[in-house]
């Protein structure tokens, strides 16, 4: 099974769905039959947990679009049963941009809140009594779902300012923090309360509600995540490609055969390779690749990626960093003007950062 299901595009932005989503969905099918519920219950209750991620989608979209406007691209967003998640190519560098990123998202749950207590009588609703508000709710009609889709819109752009990455919350402390401090001390500061914050949910969870078992375990992993991935990128500050990337590297000719790949993986450490001619890269070879075509009597040039990024042995390795951890490219060639020099890999920016961090402390 996939991991993720591809639900289109929106100004060049992929939104994916993660497959446990549909566990969501069965659960509210199974929870409902439990409760003695009727097909109109079951569907409503669908219909709505569909309503409120397509909230979750506009509000990534706020996020998305008004970071578009400092360069920032949102390579997807990814709806999850806890919520949406919009993957960055990279972090702004202005504390100011980040705040403004950051507070699109909660501002596009107040839009949809004020629009939806404009369509419907929300002030009366609330002032019912608790007899007759029971009758008033219990049935499904169109009112009621728009009234709860506005509490659940007021409920995420609340929920959302708790300071905990890898929620709105947390990205805003951490950016009114970066306004008087560096952003590597910031981000620490901010995620160790983040983790904190994680601590009480997973208590309370295990005392009252399992749920929140799940939210305390993805605050605290997401806030683990980005104060490693910001210290990595602060030790990386002021270096260059050419300080980390590998010289002592095999190379291959596309006319050479897969089995000359094979025996050099057997008799070294590497296990993915470049391939040359004329000293200019023709593409790149990866381990999978070669373990899948090893029997085969077939070349090299049959093998290969020919769909490949390089970088300069001048480039920022912060500017690269993402490039590298993305997965997407397992060995990444380092050109210097237009001819092979090097590689860098994960594995040699891992080591590198590890070193830099033991120089800096």
């Amino acid at each position: 099974m996939r991991a993720n299901l591809n639900l289109g595009s929106i100004y060049g932005i992929n939104i994916k769905m993660h497959w446990t989503f549909f566990l969501l969905i069965a659960w509210i099918v199974f929870d409902g039959l439990k409760r003695g519920g009727n097909t109109e219950s079951i569907l409503f209750n669908i219909a709505f947990v569909l309503a409120v991620f397509l909230c979750v989608v506009l509000h990534e979209l706020g996020h998305a679009l008004t970071a578009k406007r400092f360069g920032v691209k949102t390579e997807k967003i990814t709806l999850l049963p806890i919520g949406g998640m919009a993957s960055f190519d990279k972090i702004p560098e202005s504390p100011k941009q980040e705040l403004l990123i950051v507070i699109a998202g909660p501002l596009v749950n107040v839009a949809i809140a004020i629009l939806l207590h404009l369509l419907i009588p929300v002030q009366e609703l609330f002032n019912q009594s608790v007899t007759d508000a029971y009758g008033i709710f219990a049935s499904f009609s169109f009112q009621n779902f728009l009234f709860f889709l506005f509490i659940v819109n007021v409920g995420l752009a609340l929920f959302n300012m708790i300071p905990a990455f890898p929620m709105d919350g947390g990205r805003l402390l951490r950016a009114l923090l970066a306004l008087k401090m560096d952003r590597a001390k910031a981000t620490q500061i901010a995620s160790s309360i983040g983790q904190f914050i994680a601590v009480v949910f997973l208590l309370v969870g295990l005392l009252y509600n399992p749920f929140l078992i799940f939210i305390a375990l993805f605050i605290f992993l997401g806030a683990y995540g980005e104060n490693q991935m910001v210290q990595q990128l602060a030790a990386l500050k002021g270096h260059t490609v050419e300080e980390a990337m590998l010289l002592d590297i095999t190379t291959f000719s596309p006319k050479d055969s897969i089995d000359l790949v094979v025996n050099k993986i057997i008799s070294g450490t590497e296990i993915n390779f470049i391939i040359v001619e004329d000293l200019m890269v023709k593409g790149i070879l990866i381990h999978r690749a070669i373990i899948e075509h090893s029997n085969k009597n077939v070349l090299v040039q049959d093998v290969m990626d020919t769909t490949f990024k390089t970088v300069k042995n001048t480039d920022a390795l912060k500017s690269i960093y993402h490039l590298i951890y993305s997965k997407k490219q397992a060995i990444i060639p380092v050109e210097n003007e237009g001819r092979l020099i090097g590689a860098i890999d994960a594995i040699n920016l891992n080591e590198y950062i590890l070193l830099q961090s033991k120089l800096v402390y």
